[in-house]
């Protein structure tokens, strides 16, 4: 807040006590009435408070023993009720975040449990999802890269659907939209694309260091500069609505504390 950030992204996993589901917490697991606390002190900051909860079939861990029971009825009633408990302990939030990245075989390769929707079962679960959001009032915000590999994406996901499209940058072409040059072009693509067809967006960066980041020596990953200046240049300025970003670091007292605030420096820096 004090270098100018207005935003949280809770992503809420089990750390919550679900009253329509405390089967799923786990020990620590907040009350809702020490989430309420923790939501009034944010605000009091000066940060919106958003909160998240993945439905993608590779992070939701979470959901326990509905994981195996994806797509079923049993797996739609709880998480409407999950949904219904979220906005209600959040007092409606203006957008709910909902998750939905790297549901493929191989994000899934180290589970003993592997389940990926593909085609029209997606779509059906996708759309259940932005519908149960959209009649509690408050607005669906997804990870974008079910884009990258899937062309419709851009012209079947409803408008109303806050986008978040992720780059971080493996060293692998930068930020060239020369396809015979970047292994990673359809990503940058896709901020292009989603602007043609009139979505509003959130791009996300990150200073995450990945394997490949190590491998080629590099000790600071600072691509959510040029992920800035390259979504300014290309995406309206009504359609953007600020950026997002995802050190993925431990939250924990005492741990990656200066790495989560460098990245915070950047986007800071940078606006």
């Amino acid at each position: 807040a004090v270098r100018g950030m207005n935003m949280v992204v809770l992503d809420i996993g089990e750390a919550l006590v679900y009253p329509s589901h405390p089967e799923l917490a786990v020990q620590g697991s907040w009350t809702p009435d020490r989430m309420r606390t923790e939501i009034a002190r944010l605000r009091g900051l000066g940060l919106e408070v958003i909160p998240k909860l993945n439905f993608s079939n590779t992070h939701n861990g979470w959901l326990k023993g509905l994981r195996r029971q994806v797509s079923t009825p049993a797996y739609y009633a709880a998480c409407s009720d999950v949904i219904r408990d979220v906005v209600e302990i959040f007092d409606r939030p203006r957008m709910l975040h909902l998750g939905y990245d790297e549901e493929t075989a191989g994000h899934q390769a180290a589970l003993d449990f592997v389940a990926v929707r593909k085609g029209e079962l997606w779509w059906h679960d996708f759309l259940w999802f932005v519908g149960v959001t959209e009649k509690l009032g408050v607005r669906p915000w997804v990870w974008s890269d079910y884009g990258w590999h899937h062309p419709e994406y851009v012209k079947r996901c409803p408008k109303s659907v806050m986008q978040s499209n992720w780059y971080y940058d493996e060293d692998l072409g930068g930020f060239s939209l020369d396809k015979a040059k970047n292994r990673y072009w359809d990503i940058l693509q896709l901020y292009i694309d989603l602007e043609k067809a009139g979505f509003e967006q959130i791009p996300c960066g990150s200073n995450w260091l990945s394997s490949k980041h190590k491998a080629n020596g590099r000790i600071v990953n600072e691509s959510m500069v040029p992920l800035m200046d390259y979504c300014r240049e290309r995406i309206a300025p009504e359609r953007l609505k600020g950026f997002m970003m995802a050190s993925w670091a431990p939250c924990k007292p005492g741990e990656k504390e200066d790495f989560i605030r460098a990245g915070i420096d950047l986007v800071a820096n940078r606006m």
